[in-house]
């Protein structure tokens, strides 16, 4: 398939989650924001606060966000629609990991699950101070 404005071969998004089960959750009401669509910030964060638990479990470390890249919103959520959050480790570097990102939704009316929204999120290690520590285990 191309993309007929570029010329180039359009990127196909995967028909199945790609990664770890890292955070599932429910669309509420309260996620949407002024015109009733789920909120993209609150999918964002659900994202991050899935790669920080891998990355906690993975590398074993207390880590923060440092960098967001390559985020697509491909899908809109809706209310009642539930969130499934997929991680895997692209990049291990000497303090930190770039998490591949995936969210994925199931509808009511579908039979299967639908990708929404995929990024790049790269994390640091930190120490109980706050300064950036080598990951001490890479998987």
């Amino acid at each position: 398939m191309t993309d007929s404005t570029s010329g180039q071969a359009a990127k196909t998004p995967p028909e199945a989650p790609s990664g770890e089960l890292s955070l599932r959750t429910l669309a509420m009401p309260a996620d949407t924001n002024q015109n009733g669509d789920i909120f993209g910030g609150w999918l964002l964060s659900q994202m991050d606060i899935a790669g920080g638990m891998y990355v906690g479990k993975t590398a074993q470390c207390r880590s923060v966000t440092v960098a967001i890249e390559a985020m697509t919103f491909r899908k809109p959520v809706f209310v009642g629609d539930v969130v499934s959050v997929y991680a895997n480790t692209i990049r291990v570097g000497h303090t930190s990991i770039t998490v591949r990102i995936e969210a994925w939704v199931s509808r009511r009316n579908e039979s299967h699950s639908i990708l929404v929204t995929d990024g790049n999120f790269t994390y640091v290690a930190i120490d109980d101070a706050g300064k950036p520590e080598p990951i001490k285990v890479q998987s």
